[in-house]
């Protein structure tokens, strides 16, 4: 473990100073400037990969060892901008193979900013290597995918942070301390959450030559094959079922993940939903463009519902939670939250935070899409916790465990909507109760020569 010592001064400058210490305690306001900088690799130097590791690079002194991804173009221009970004100056090394970088270097930490198809085996094989891992959501495409990070974790006593960041978000925080745990809503026994954002990419781009920057092959890897029809970089991957598990996976999780942290919920007791392709027919896209789905609690419902089509319900709040309780209402999403009391009582709101003076790279960045600047202030705290419990030897609060149960809840769901019947999920035994054809989607086909991840055997 590494001696942090942070610079205190210039986080304290910050607004989210405060809500910082309810987020990773007093300790985590003493970690910038370590006595040993952390060496870092990043794989998946797209959008959101190079994202996550210039909020590493501005909270804390690390050093850039070494980029993997299997295009050549999109990871020289990530060298690029590494190199401008970070104190040294210097240029990582680049890879093609993520085995291969971890094997010629010693690191710290490890991102991971792939498809999510590729997290279950880069997170296990960082954490095999030495490093502690922040793995984006969702963390795996198959419930035993999800087993399996979650027990290499634990053998190898690494930290592995999901990038479920709305644990981190200032006013969401604000909003756990203040209404939720403060008691303003009463008993909550109704939670709705949905997505109504126009964003499942539904083209007909032509089969074409795979280009020669790009290892398709490799970029492939344990996922079925499909015919290379276009670069597959940010949106077009997720279209398709054989690389995630759709919108539900990849916008349920980050407010399902959100419910449970502010109402300490762990498993559902049950999980159903319905759903398909319902409106966007004329596309390649196979993930649902109209679902529902129900998370069972004692005494407790949690609901959610997306569509890629039409109007939000409330114009507001497109992608949000809402919890109802018997004195209140809370909606809040990653923008804004507003409390509602039941009869008399004081309306409050609050909106996200921004720290375009205090970073203004935030704003300049030359990344393609540009960053989400409401999700810069949470991906800092995060990268900060991440940092304190690797410093105490800890659970980062967005620990691989709870982002196992948010992915896999999101999976099962999916699987109810497949099977068309409820899912009742056994964590202990790892196997859904009394139903042998649901069972037997818990863990994807591999392509081959990749081998699935074993819990029992990482």
């Amino acid at each position: 473990m590494h001696s942090f010592n942070i610079n205190r001064r210039r986080f304290l400058q910050g607004t989210t100073a405060s809500l910082a210490l309810s987020t990773f305690g007093a300790r985590g306001m003493d970690l910038i400037n370590p006595t040993k900088t952390l060496r870092v690799g990043l794989i998946g130097t797209g959008w959101y990969g190079k994202s996550d590791l210039f909020r590493l690079i501005q909270v804390a002194p690390v050093e850039v060892v070494a980029l993997c991804d299997v295009d050549k173009n999109m990871m020289a221009g990530a060298a690029k901008l590494v190199s401008q970004r970070q104190k040294s100056g210097k240029t990582p090394r680049m890879y093609g193979d993520y085995r291969k970088m971890l094997a010629d270097n010693q690191l710290d930490i490890v991102l991971i900013g792939t498809p999510d198809h590729w997290h279950a085996l880069q997170t296990i094989d960082a954490v095999k290597a030495g490093a502690h891992v922040y793995v984006q959501k969702p963390i795996s495409v198959d419930v035993i995918e999800g087993e399996a990070m979650v027990a290499a974790a634990r053998k190898y006593n690494r930290v592995v942070q999901v990038g479920t960041q709305r644990k981190s978000t200032p006013h969401l925080i604000d909003a756990k301390k203040n209404i939720v745990d403060a008691g303003l809503l009463g008993k909550v026994s109704h939670v709705d959450m949905c997505c109504y954002f126009h964003m499942r990419n539904n083209g007909n781009p032509p089969v074409q030559a795979v280009p020669d920057f790009l290892d398709y092959e490799m970029w492939t890897g344990p996922a079925p094959m499909r015919p290379y029809d276009g670069l597959p970089h940010v949106r077009w991957w997720r279209t398709f079922m054989e690389y995630g598990n759709g919108i539900t996976g990849d916008m349920c999780v980050h407010m399902f993940d959100t419910v449970r942290w502010m109402l300490n919920l762990g498993w559902p007791n049950r999980i159903s939903s319905s759903g398909g392709i319902y409106v966007q027919k004329e596309g390649k896209s196979n993930i649902s463009d109209t679902q529902s789905a129900l998370f069972e609690y004692d005494g407790l419902n949690c609901a959610w519902q997306h569509r890629t089509w039409g109007t939000a319900a409330n114009p507001d709040y497109p992608w949000s939670l809402t919890l109802y309780g018997d004195k209140g209402t809370l909606w809040a999403s990653t923008m804004a939250y507003d409390f509602i009391p039941d009869g008399k009582g004081e309306k409050i709101h609050k909106d996200v935070v921004y720290e375009k003076e205090k970073y203004p790279e935030d704003v300049t960045e030359p990344t393609e899409p540009k960053i989400e600047l409401n999700a810069a202030p949470a991906t800092r705290l995060h990268m900060l916790n991440f940092l304190d419990a690797i410093d105490k030897g800890g659970r980062p609060i967005a620990d691989i465990e709870q982002g196992h149960i948010s992915t896999a809840s999101c999976i099962l769901a999916n699987m109810s909507m497949k099977t068309g019947r409820p899912i009742v999920y056994d964590p202990q035994k790892r196997e859904i109760v009394g139903d042998r054809e649901a069972n037997a989607l818990l863990q994807r086909p591999y392509r081959q020569p990749w081998v699935h991840p074993d819990p029992n055997k990482v």
